[in-house]
C-alpha cells in the first residue's frame, strides 16, 4: 500500500489507516477472537498504521491492539494513541454507560497538563505491552465535547503545559510525531495559532458530506505543514447505509435536510455504478494534505467491503458533482453535545 509523510517528519503511515473504537465494544459487544480476527484482516489488506485509545474501551482496544502488533516485524507498523483522558479504575459493574459494551472497569478524568499527558503515556506503555508509540493525539479537546466555558480551562491546561510534554517526548525520540484527535474544526484553529503540531486526526469535518474543514483549516495546515488523518468518513454511517430509516449523521438521527443531500449524492453514485461508499472513502485523499484515511469496525468482512471500495480509483470527474450537496457543521454554542 502507498504512503504519505506525517507533515514535517520523516515518519510514513499507509494511505488507509485502521482505528480502534469498534474493537473497544463501541456500541456492541466485540469478543477477542473477532477483534485479533478483524485487526488480521486489516494486516492482510497492507495496513500498517493503527489507531487506537485509552477512551476505546476504557483499556481494552489498547490492550488488544498492543497484543496484536507484539508478533509482527517491529519496523513495518505505525501506531498512535492519545492523551488526555486518565483511566482510574472502579468497582465492577460500575463503569459509566460510555456506549461501550463489556469494557475494563475503568472511568476515565480529563487532563491535558503536563503531568497528565506523561502519566497517560506511560500508562499506555502498561496497557499495550510495547516500547513504542509513534504518534500522540490529544483526544476529544475543544467546544464539542467539553461545551465552551470549560473548554476555556482545560485548553488552557494544554496550551500552558500540556504541549511541553508532548515537544520534550518528541525531540527526546520517545514519538516521532504529536498532534490532535477532535471531531471538530474550532479547537484545532485555535491550537495551530498557539503551536506547531504535525498532525490532526480529525473525525467527520472533511468529508464527501462535510467540508467544515475547507474555509479555514486546510489553508492554516498547508502553510503550517500540518498532515490530516481523516476519520468519520461515513458520517456516523449514513454515507455507507444511504437515506434509509433510523440513519444517523454526526451521531445524532439525520435531520431531513442531511436525508435529502444524502439522497442525491446516492443519485449521482449509482448514476457512475458505483456505491456511496465508494467516493466517501476516496474523496479525502484527493488532498495531498491528508495523509491517510482512518477506518474503524468490529467486522472482519466489512473490512475487506470497504478495501475494496478504494480500488479502482474514481475518475476526478465524478467529484465535483457533490460539491453543490455538501455543508458545514453549525456552530456549537456553549453546551458540549458530546461527552
Amino acid at each position: 500500500m502507498r504512503t504519505r509523510r506525517i507533515g514535517r517528519t520523516e515518519l510514513e503511515v499507509t494511505e488507509v489507516s485502521f482505528g480502534g473504537a469498534a474493537l473497544g465494544g463501541l456500541y456492541r459487544a466485540c469478543p477477542r477472537e473477532q477483534a485479533m480476527g478483524t485487526l488480521e484482516a486489516a494486516w492482510d489488506s497492507g495496513i500498517r498504521y493503527f489507531d487506537v485509545a485509552p477512551w476505546y474501551g476504557l483499556g481494552l482496544a489498547e490492550r488488544r491492539f498492543g497484543d496484536f502488533l507484539r508478533d509482527k516485524p517491529e519496523r513495518e507498523w505505525v501506531l498512535s494513541t492519545k492523551v488526555g483522558r486518565l483511566l482510574r479504575p472502579v468497582a465492577t459493574g460500575t463503569v459509566p454507560d460510555y456506549s461501550y459494551v463489556d469494557p475494563l472497569s475503568f472511568d476515565a478524568d480529563y487532563d491535558y497538563s503536563y503531568d497528565g499527558i506523561m502519566r497517560s503515556v506511560e500508562f499506555s506503555y502498561a496497557r499495550l505491552g510495547l516500547n513504542r508509540i509513534d504518534i500522540l493525539y490529544v483526544h476529544d479537546i475543544g467546544g464539542y465535547t467539553h461545551g465552551g466555558a470549560k473548554n476555556a480551562v482545560l485548553q488552557k491546561q494544554f496550551l500552558d503545559s500540556g504541549i511541553k510534554a508532548l515537544e520534550e517526548l518528541k525531540s527526546s525520540g520517545a514519538i516521532k510525531a504529536f498532534g490532535l484527535g477532535v471531531n471538530e474544526v474550532p479547537v484545532c484553529l485555535d491550537v495551530m495559532r498557539n503551536a506547531d503540531i504535525d498532525c490532526i486526526l480529525v473525525a467527520g469535518r472533511y468529508t464527501l458530506l462535510d467540508r467544515s474543514a475547507v474555509a479555514e483549516l486546510l489553508p492554516l495546515c498547508r502553510k503550517k505543514g500540518t498532515s490530516l488523518v481523516v476519520g468519520g468518513v461515513f458520517n456516523s454511517g449514513i454515507l455507507a447505509t444511504g437515506p434509509v430509516p433510523g440513519s444517523h449523521f454526526d451521531y445524532m438521527p439525520a435531520t431531513d435536510e442531511v436525508l435529502a443531500k444524502v439522497a442525491s449524492m446516492e443519485k449521482i453514485a449509482v448514476k457512475h455504478g458505483v456505491p456511496l461508499a465508494a467516493p466517501a472513502l476516496q474523496f479525502p485523499l484527493r488532498d495531498s494534505l491528508v495523509a491517510s484515511v482512518l477506518i474503524g469496525t468490529a467486522k472482519a468482512s466489512s473490512l475487506q467491503r470497504n478495501m475494496e471500495l478504494f480500488e479502482p480509483a474514481l475518475p476526478d470527474s465524478i467529484f465535483p458533482e457533490f460539491e453543490a450537496l455538501t455543508l458545514v457543521a453549525p456552530p456549537l454554542g456553549e453546551d458540549a453535545v458530546r461527552v
